[in-house]
């Protein structure tokens, strides 16, 4: 962050200081809001939450380091008093992103948000000092924090906006406009918050209005909703798909599943062999390149820099190989249904390269309204069709997809019920043999990464792929 004082600070949020003395102190390292993950220099914001309220920790924040608070009431220690420290936040990012003037890229999207970002982050770099969102902050307080993670030399933010509604992705953009823009897709996920797919769009396309005349949006052109939203912008517009500007052909997939493909662009291909197991990274992998090109990334760099990077944020689609050789996948940072399509059909190409039993391990997607039910039993359905072994559910809600399988005409899989993540571990250890492969998948409300570790301990001398 760039050094500020705290009466600077309180100028620039329209605060008051208060046990501040004149407010000199100096702010110099990043926001932070966990006491757990202190930024020494850096300024505690004291979010009041549901069932935790940031000021009853803004000393020990101070003890711990940080140059002052930024809170809605007095707390003690040097604090700028605000109404709504959130706001706040976000009208100190704004002065921070005004200040530095890096090339702001923002994406959004249904799924593959933060799987593209971690692509793009490490595109950009080749480029100049970037500042990426961590993992999936992607709301009012998780884009502001990573704006003021950028310092003077920072040339590139990679932002990934999330909404509950609309309008939320409008008031990000006021925070961190947008230079070059990107809808990855708009499905189901969260329609339980939204009504419909076209609310979700109506959101979605809020990014891409937010661009300058002389700014870049990035569409998906394979979704219809997403390549509607060129009328919705001013911008110069670029597209990534099938039919799109940036395309793919020949995807095969390597014993872990692992896509290798041809990158077109400009009439030429290139050949592109992704780290990051399934084959819905490619789409993934050529938006991510259509952005980093829109940013003055040279498409030699662009190419070299997809067979190199990595995932950035945990859970997702880890895969890791025990010393026996079982191979666990584990995808549980969050669910929906075409993203539980997208690592089931991984699931089911590393079976049929590797020759391996296929166990999916599957707990309940959340926020998909009054569909829910009927999702899940379309998964099940869908782990049928392509032939998984078994499936384990993980809670009484993940029933469904068991009800979703066993409909479906000619599955001779196991299915394999359990009430909560200590059984499904229970029976995934007695049960899982040599050279099976597990897929762990579900909403972030199931937390079933610990299903994972926990299959995955007896990792001592085996082969993290990652």
């Amino acid at each position: 962050m760039i050094p500020l004082s705290l009466a600077r600070i309180a100028s620039l949020v329209g605060g008051r200081l208060a046990d501040a003395g004149d407010g000199s102190a100096t702010v110099a390292a990043p926001a932070f809001i966990d006491t757990r993950a202190p930024e020494v220099g850096g300024l505690f914001v004291a979010v009041t939450g549901e069932r935790v309220d940031g000021h009853d920790y803004a000393r020990a924040a101070v003890e711990a380091g940080a140059a002052g608070v930024l809170g809605a009431r007095p707390t003690g220690v040097p604090t700028v008093v605000v109404d709504d420290p959130v706001a706040s936040l976000g009208r100190l990012a704004r002065h921070v992103v005004d200040e530095l003037a890096p090339t702001v890229v923002a994406l959004t999207g249904s799924q593959g948000k933060t799987g593209t970002k971690d692509y793009l982050a490490q595109l950009l770099a080749s480029g100049g000092p970037t500042i990426a969102t961590a993992g999936n902050r992607n709301n009012e307080i998780g884009v502001p924090l990573t704006v003021l993670r950028a310092v003077p030399e920072t040339r590139f933010l990679a932002v990934e906006m999330g909404a509950r509604g609309v309008g939320h992705i409008a008031e990000l953009c006021s925070v961190v406009p947008p230079r070059i823009a990107s809808v990855l897709n708009v499905g189901t996920a969260h329609i339980g918050e939204f009504g419909s797919r076209e609310a979700i769009a109506r959101a979605k396309g809020e990014i891409v209005e937010a661009l300058p005349a002389g700014g870049t949006a990035v569409l998906n052109a394979d979704d219809a909703l997403v390549a509607a939203m060129a009328s919705r912008t001013a911008a110069t517009v670029v597209t990534f798909g099938q039919g799109g500007d940036v395309t793919w052909r020949a995807i095969e997939l390597d014993d872990l599943g692992r896509p290798s493909f041809e990158l077109g662009h400009d009439g030429a291909w290139s050949p592109v062999r992704l780290l990051e197991a399934g084959a819905h990274q490619v789409p993934n992998a050529a938006a991510a390149a259509a952005m980093a090109s829109a940013a003055g990334i040279g498409w030699h760099e662009i190419v070299d820099g997809l067979g190199r990077s990595r995932s950035l944020s945990p859970w997702r689609m880890a895969l890791h190989e025990r010393a026996d050789g079982v191979v666990v996948v584990n995808d549980a940072y969050n669910a929906n249904p075409a993203s539980m399509v997208a690592a089931l059909d991984a699931l089911a190409a590393i079976g049929e390269r590797g020759r391996r039993r296929t166990v999916a391990v599957l707990g309940e997607m959340l926020e998909l309204g009054d569909s829910s039910a009927a999702d899940h039993v379309e998964v099940g359905a869908h782990l049928a069709r392509i032939g998984i072994d078994v499936l384990v559910t993980v809670g009484p809600a993940a029933e469904d997809f068991a009800e979703g399988a066993r409909r479906t005409p000619g599955w001779s899989g196991e299915v394999v019920t359990s009430a909560g993540r200590e059984q499904a571990t229970d029976w995934l250890r007695h049960n899982v043999v040599a050279r099976d492969v597990v897929l762990v998948k579900a909403s972030r409300g199931a937390a079933l990464e610990h299903v994972a570790d926990g299959l995955a301990e007896d990792l001592e001398g085996g082969n993290p792929t990652r």
